[in-house]
């Protein structure tokens, strides 16, 4: 007989905080939206994003709510320009609309947050890649080469419709990169110590199926199944982002952004490789769950990720990136300077490994 058998097994404890949000997810779902608009009570609506090449797409939807559609802002910029914010606040509240409908990615979701965030507004997103920004309460601003970033539940938008068909034929760089910076949000919530059990659940089951479908989504951007598994992916990895803390990987990612004017997705895919190797020693549990999620050795969960991004074609370093070494350098002193929850502690030599080791883009080796 086991002599563990007789022990009572301990109480299962955790306390996890799970936000309440409206998920439609099919294929045409964005032909439910007058449906969710007339749901929500809203009358008068700012329609934000749908620049090209979803111009035409914005088009369909403001002619399906008519009337309800009192203002529209096509343009919205990377990292949410201070100016292009406030521009958008004085639009909503000039047109006094009840509610905020957004189409597009990270960019078009972080200006409806950026209104949100100053008028109270709520918020109906239809996201067209995979940023995750759609499922979590994290908001950010630039100004004068830095960015902003906070947490705030009014932000997290109420609706999110998911459309399948708005994600064929996404271009196969786009797919990739906006992939792999779905996969960072899981990564980062798997390692968080402040997580709850349903969070990290949520996050490697992110990881599964983003590892496994986004090579298929790429080679062949019609393939629905492909495209099915991925859009789910990302939505379970916004909403483990939106129930996790950020680590040394997206403060990075957010200074390299924000001063340096790096584009978003592409410096997610960049550094996550490099952020795991460097948070290995002190998250090995976490990131041998990662790894086997990946189906690659337990110790080789940063590996893995590089070999993903390799194959996907994703830029292999911060060099490539147009990063120059002078500037690598203010970056890690940037982040040392940036407080951070975060498996291992960043101090100035720390950061000054992490951020160099995604400078050079070198394959890390196993851990």
């Amino acid at each position: 007989m086991n002599p563990d058998a007789a022990r009572p097994t301990p109480a299962r404890e955790f306390v996890q905080e799970l936000p309440a949000v409206r998920i439609v997810l099919a294929a045409g779902a964005r032909q439910r939206l007058p449906d969710e608009v007339a749901r929500l009570g809203w009358r008068r609506v700012l329609l934000i994003g749908g620049a090209d090449p979803l111009r035409s797409v914005g088009d369909e939807i403001a002619t399906a709510l008519g009337s309800a559609v009192v203002a529209r802002i096509v343009d919205a910029a990377q990292h949410v320009p201070v100016a292009t914010a406030q521009a958008a606040v004085t639009t909503a509240r000039s047109a006094a609309v009840d509610g905020l409908v957004v189409l597009g990615g990270g960019s078009a979701i972080g200006l409806a947050k950026a209104v949100a965030l100053d008028t109270g507004l709520p918020v109906l997103a239809v996201p067209t890649t995979y940023a995750g920004s759609e499922m979590t309460d994290i908001w950010g601003r630039t100004d004068q080469g830095r960015k902003t970033t906070g947490r705030t539940p009014a932000v997290r938008p109420t609706v999110v419709v998911y459309d399948v068909e708005l994600t064929i034929g996404m271009p196969p760089a786009l797919t990739a990169m906006s992939g792999l910076n779905a996969l960072a949000h899981c990564v980062e919530a798997v390692y968080d110590s402040g997580a709850g059990p349903i969070t990290r659940l949520l996050a490697l089951e992110g990881v599964r199926l983003l590892g496994g479908w986004l090579p298929a989504a790429v080679t062949d951007g019609a393939d629905r199944r492909a495209r099915a598994e991925v859009l789910y992916g990302a939505h379970l990895a916004g909403t483990a982002l939106g129930t996790a803390r950020m680590g040394a990987h997206h403060a990075l990612c957010h200074v390299l952004g924000g001063a340096f004017g790096l584009p978003h997705a592409e410096t997610h895919a960049v550094v996550l490789p490099h952020a795991v190797a460097f948070n290995h020693s002190a998250a090995r549990d976490a990131l041998a769950s990662v790894a086997r999620a990946l189906d690659a050795e337990p110790d080789d969960s940063a590996g893995a990720l590089w070999d993903l991004g390799h194959q996907l074609n994703a830029p292999p370093s911060l060099a490539a990136l147009g990063l120059n070494r002078d500037d690598a350098l203010r970056a890690a002193a940037q982040l040392a300077d940036h407080p951070v929850t975060n498996p291992r502690p960043i101090d100035s030599d720390s950061a000054q490994e992490l951020v160099l080791a995604a400078y050079h883009g070198q394959r890390p080796a196993p851990m």
